[in-house]
């Protein structure tokens, strides 16, 4: 389809990040400059040439700037098409000139509504009118007009006008209108539930998820399974998607998995441990090594002895920043990381890794320990999807039930609460062992809960028989005393658990008999 060289170009943005190196080249390849309220000012401040959207229609910007591009003379220069003589009629009829590109983003409204203290009235403001109506035009006419919507567009679209004598190709027009769509559904769609959001209610009643492709990943689970990498839209939450890659090869799949897993249970270890440093190690989503320590190093090291030989190929989660001290003991031995997380890297902390390491990935993930928005789980099924809240819940002890057995002391309650943390965060049915401030033992995936008894006696070991006071915990109640008996039995001296069972009695008699500090939560910690 023949097109004409771009001539006249409609900026108007609320994102002004590029704009004026844009602009300027826009000019430079002698493109007249039309734009509105504050884009327009911001391009003569900038000393560029700019024709008011108000001197193309004839009419003011009114009513609050909510009225401003709402007319013909501009969704004519948008929707005319030059290859149909009857519109090319009309326009000169009615003094429409064409308009070749827009450039538009939208107002924040996305941003606008995670702020907590937003009102209603202020979220409403937020939402554009015109700039949807005039992506939607351009875009439906991509044939003859090019869209730009985003400020990562702006190099490619210069760079093809420019190896295109002044116009742009087919397929950049294309895949330019597809992302202009694609803002707009996703726009309306976080409008729409905003709009129907209810106090009580926290689903929606049409869920629409929206993402965007970052990168495709080299293979998923395994080498047969094709995967890619979708970010969201930030919402204050911790986000490791888009964290940045201070050295080594790009996270496949089972990275960014397992990396999900550590931060998460870093991150909750954080929060109740202020004055403490926090650390794990994760293999296949589960934790084989967590501890708390007032000095990063003896963090590390207490988690790493948890189970070395899990340990190997897995993941470290640091909730303090990696200086060169804690950098040289993290490489020291035999030791193998595939990734490395902490809020902050030195520099020579990372010559260091990295040296130790060529392909370790050093995953740089500011806001580990605060207690942070979390977005719905969603898992699909065949047929549909599953949604629910994630599991937020805090580990506070002053909320448990002493049910049994002697009182526990400050420091056993702080041991239960780390072994309390460590068994959420592990796959259902689980037992986590541990003490002194660090995880020895996990029982985890297990069909029923004496075999995650079982389990996590055996990767304690021998290191069980040497703490003062071993601390159990347990991700769901015991439906019979066995569980608890085969603890009792390894020398566990208190044991966590939610309670609720028909036979709870039982369990709470035993821990009498034995000697053990029983503690009920109230507070299931399933995960699959």
């Amino acid at each position: 389809m023949p097109t004409t060289p771009i001539a006249r170009a409609l900026l108007s943005v609320s994102d002004k990040t590029d704009l004026v190196p844009f602009a300027r080249s826009l000019a430079s390849l002698g493109i007249e400059l039309i734009s509105t309220g504050g884009t327009a000012r911001a391009l003569a401040e900038a000393g560029l040439d700019v024709t008011p959207i108000h001197e193309v229609t004839g009419f003011p910007e009114m009513l609050d700037g909510r009225v401003k591009t709402l007319h013909p003379l501009v969704h004519g220069a948008l929707l005319g098409r030059p290859d149909l003589e009857d519109h090319v009629q009309a326009m000169d009829e009615h003094g429409i000139v064409p308009i070749q590109l827009v450039c538009i983003n939208l107002y924040p409204f996305e941003q606008t509504i995670r702020r907590e203290d937003v009102t209603d009235a202020e979220a409403i403001e937020q939402i554009d009118i015109g700039g949807p109506s005039m992506i939607r035009s351009a875009a439906k006419n991509h044939a003859f007009v090019t869209i730009v919507t985003s400020p990562q567009q702006y190099d490619e679209v210069i760079d093809d006008i420019r190896r295109n004598d002044g116009t742009s190709s087919n397929d950049m027009r294309r895949k330019l209108a597809s992302a202009a769509f694609t803002r707009t559904a996703n726009y309306d769609t976080a409008i729409s539930q905003w709009m129907s959001r209810k106090e009580d209610e926290p689903f929606p009643p049409v869920l629409q998820v929206t993402g965007r492709r970052s990168r495709i990943l080299r293979y998923g689970e395994n080498p047969h399974q094709r995967s890619a990498l979708y970010t969201t839209p930030g919402d204050g939450a911790i986000q490791l998607a888009s964290a940045p890659l201070r050295s080594g090869k790009p996270l496949s799949y089972n990275n960014l998995n397992d990396a999900a897993g550590a931060l998460a249970l870093v991150n909750d270890l954080a929060i109740v441990n202020r004055d403490q440093i926090a650390a794990t190690v994760v293999k296949h989503t589960n934790a084989c090594g967590a501890a708390i320590a007032d000095a990063a190093t003896d963090a590390f090291l207490a988690a790493w002895e948890g189970d070395p030989r899990a340990g190997f190929g897995g993941i470290v989660a640091m909730s303090a920043g990696i200086d060169t001290e804690l950098a040289n003991t993290i490489a020291d031995g035999s030791r193998f990381l595939e990734v490395i997380i902490a809020p902050s890297f030195e520099d020579d902390a990372v010559e260091i890794l990295a040296e130790r390491w060529k392909n370790a990935r050093l995953l740089e993930v500011p806001g580990i320990g605060a207690i942070q928005p979390q977005a719905p789980t969603i898992r699909s099924i065949p047929g549909g999807l599953l949604v629910q809240e994630p599991d937020s819940i805090i580990a506070d002890p002053t909320r448990w039930s002493h049910a049994a057995g002697p009182a526990p002391d400050d420091a056993l309650l702080s041991d239960a609460r780390l072994m309390w943390i460590v068994c959420k965060h592990l796959s259902s049915n689980a037992i986590a062992v541990g003490g002194s401030g660090r995880l020895l033992g996990a029982g985890t995936g297990q069909v029923d809960r004496v075999g995650a008894c079982s389990l996590a006696i055996e990767r304690a070991g021998e290191a069980l028989s040497t703490l003062e006071c071993p601390v159990a915990a347990s991700d769901a109640f015991f439906p019979f005393p066995d569980g608890p008996a085969l603890l009792a039995d390894a020398g566990v001296r208190c044991i966590v658990q939610p309670g609720g069972s028909k036979r709870d009695d039982e369990t709470i008699e035993l821990c009498n008999e034995r000697g053990i500090t029983l503690l009920m939560t109230g507070v299931r910690h399933f995960r699959h």
